[in-house]
């Protein structure tokens, strides 16, 4: 399955199809080297469309893909991925972050002890007035998580 475009940078579309020669892609254009371990663990975030995964949930479908990577090293590829924007990440608890391989501007639904993330339709949520920025600070992005839990 070929990488989602709303994972890619603005203006990105010459995806090619194959999943491999579009991440070496991706990671040349923000300026990431395509190492061996950035190339598997691309492949696996982005071949599979839009999905929101914790680093634990990345590490055991690495290990089930038989890549050699430890924890830390995914923690690292999550965050540079989310640094240069191929990634969004989402905290839902203080201790639980999502990274979102659809890094468009959108919204969550999180079912709680279900512990999954949902994207929100973009027209279905309004933000209303935000606050002002302290003095030397702006806005960078508004995150809603909305909670859900089954109904008894």
């Amino acid at each position: 399955m070929p990488i989602a475009e709303a994972a890619l940078p603005s203006g990105r579309t010459d995806l090619t199809g194959c999943p491999w020669h579009d991440v070496k892609s991706m990671l040349r254009q923000v300026g990431l080297r395509p190492t061996r371990q950035r190339m598997a663990l691309g492949w696996i975030l982005f071949g599979k469309g839009d999905r929101h995964l914790t680093a634990e949930a990345l590490y055991e479908e690495a290990t089930r893909a038989k890549v050699p990577v430890s924890l830390a090293t995914i923690y690292n590829t999550l965050h540079q991925f989310t640094e240069v924007g191929l990634l969004r990440q989402v905290a839902v608890d203080g201790s639980k972050a999502y990274f979102d391989t659809n890094a468009t501007s959108h919204h969550h639904f999180f079912v709680e002890g279900e512990d999954e993330l949902l994207d929100i339709p973009g027209a279905e949520v309004l933000v209303g007035k935000t606050p002002a920025a302290p003095e030397g600070y702006e806005i960078s992005r508004v995150d809603v998580v909305v909670r859900l839990r089954r109904k008894k």
